[in-house]
């Protein structure tokens, strides 16, 4: 993307966006993952009825989408633990807002839309999406293309309120409250792509962020999955075949029940010795990935004391743990100067990650 495009959101968008928080905010605050016995997955086949999708080599996005996303749903109902949510079942069209509130009403644990790719050239491979501020300028047309829509709603321009799906501006925009979730969403979006490459061999198209609408509409972690681009003779093939939309499924479902039980294992395989039993601590997250990073200040822009742990295949580095909340805010202030715009607070009790609002009930 060109770094000189101005990303700032307009007065009118922002106003959309405050109330939009606030709802999540009410939302997220009475409903996290920890400690929960059933966890419920919204499957979302992407596209429908009068929105066919892409239509590479004659294939219809839409139908293979459908038959994948049911697939998934038939492997997952195998889990007594599970209770699965559809989208849509047949072929209709669904607005893309309308997605978001099946899965924010059923208040899901994760939620998962199916797509198939396109592109001009002969380009070919499976890759996930995990909401972002902003991609590359490839990430961006392809976060277009699915953005598009919105343009088939009804009313769509008093819905989205100055929103454009073809607009780089229009794109941005993340809250804070939807960071909470990347982490997630980040484990699960890696699941799925480990399972494509390493199971079914297919290309690896990684896992990235972008500015999806129909995950921004979700408070809860949520992924995009492309499986493949049907405008690939060889890929739109595979993916049009039984064969491949079982194998695509399987590994979907794979990734979720594993990630449903990491949910429950609540997976911290470091801990820090300096965690107090029986409290509650504030941290503020500056960065997380697959590298592990020694702590040293100078890794982290002068930043001292900063904590590394490894949940699940990520390594999640925090600073400024305390049990006070309003030195929390205070270091969290501290990160984002430094540069760590990003950085947001995260409350953990006896090892286990719990809401904000939980914490700060906790520590009255």
């Amino acid at each position: 993307m060109n770094p000189k495009l101005n990303y700032k959101i307009t007065y009118q968008l922002k106003n959309v966006f405050k109330s939009f928080f606030v709802l999540l905010f009410l939302l997220i605050s009475s409903n996290h993952i920890i400690a929960q016995d059933n966890y419920t997955i919204v499957l979302d086949a992407g596209h429908g009825g009068k929105d066919p999708g892409n239509l590479g080599n004659g294939y219809k996005e839409k139908d293979i989408a459908l038959k994948v996303a049911l697939a998934v749903g038939k492997e997952l109902n195998n889990r007594n633990d599970i209770k699965v949510v559809y989208t849509r079942k047949k072929d209709v069209f669904i607005d893309l807002w309308k997605r978001g509130e099946i899965a924010n009403k059923k208040q899901a644990t994760l939620f998962v839309s199916i797509h198939c790719d396109s592109h001009t050239s002969n380009a070919y491979g499976a890759g996930t999406f995990v909401l972002g501020l902003r991609g590359n300028k490839k990430n961006l047309e392809i976060a277009k293309r699915e953005n598009s829509s919105i343009l088939l709603e009804d009313n769509y321009k008093d819905r989205y309120k100055g929103f454009d799906p073809n607009s780089a501006e229009s794109v941005i925009g993340l809250s804070l409250l939807q960071e909470e979730n990347l982490d997630n969403s980040l484990q699960i979006a890696s699941l799925i792509q480990r399972n494509f490459t390493q199971q079914l061999k297919r290309r690896d198209r990684k896992v990235k962020q972008d500015n999806f609408q129909v995950l921004r509409e979700t408070i809860m972690p949520s992924v995009l999955v492309e499986l493949g681009f049907l405008t690939n003779r060889a890929e739109g093939r595979y993916l049009n075949s039984k064969k491949g939309q079982q194998q695509m499924a399987k590994a979907i479902a794979q990734a979720i029940l594993k990630y449903v039980d990491n949910l429950k294992l609540n997976t911290v395989t470091e801990q820090v010795k300096t965690t107090p039993k029986n409290n509650v601590e504030f941290k503020v997250q500056v960065a997380s990935g697959k590298n592990k990073i020694e702590t040293k200040s100078y890794n982290f822009k002068g930043l001292k004391d900063v904590q590394r742990i490894k949940i699940g295949d990520y390594y999640k580095y925090y600073y400024g743990v305390t049990t006070d909340y309003n030195k929390s805010i205070e270091s969290l202030k501290v990160a984002r100067k430094k540069g760590y715009s990003s950085a947001f607070l995260v409350a953990f009790k006896n090892g286990e990650k719990i809401s904000i609002s939980e914490a700060k009930k906790l520590i009255k």
